[in-house]
């Protein structure tokens, strides 16, 4: 089983979207926030593609790979869910280090906001990225879909009307 980036995203924010994204029910083509996001993603950095090259690793994708300095940009819409940024990202270091590529940092990059933020790769996050691979599978894997969070955060998400199809507005 190959883990993406999106899948640690995904842990990371709800995990029923995980189970459903790695069930093959995928709702973002259907998403206004979704392309919103794409369209600060090609248009905030024009000149990315032609500096750093996009780099593709053991189910990784990476955009925007600085390989002189050896830095990874992730360019995101919003810092509302953050610390599944941040976790993604760790996530992308990891999986290069364990192709042999040392040293790397990555930059969370929130154009809109006009910020920016460092993530390094400490070595606690490592056990920690291994025990969440290990969940993940373990979450894929299941023959039942998680229960849905009940979270503000649902609201925003491309799989709402999927959760709550049937449920009254004030019931979220």
């Amino acid at each position: 089983m190959t883990i993406t980036g999106t899948h640690f995203n995904y842990y990371n924010v709800c995990k029923r979207k995980l189970w459903l994204f790695a069930s093959g029910i995928t709702m973002e083509h259907s998403s206004d926030l979704v392309y919103e996001g794409k369209l600060i993603h090609e248009e905030s950095y024009p000149q990315r593609p032609e500096r750093y090259e996009e780099l593709e690793v053991d189910g990784i994708k990476l955009d925007f790979y600085d390989a002189r300095n050896k830095v990874i940009h992730e360019i995101k819409k919003s810092d509302k869910i953050e610390a599944a940024h941040e976790w993604q990202l760790k996530y992308y270091i990891y999986v290069l280090e364990r192709n042999g590529v040392e040293g790397v940092t990555g930059i969370l990059e929130y154009p809109t906001l006009r910020q920016t933020q460092k993530v390094e790769l400490k070595e606690p996050d490592k056990a920690k990225i291994a025990e969440i691979e290990a969940d993940i599978i373990r979450i894929i894997e299941s023959e039942k879909c998680p229960n849905i969070i009940h979270s503000r955060i649902c609201k925003q998400c491309s799989y709402f009307d999927f959760c709550y199809s049937g449920e009254a507005e004030n019931d979220v």
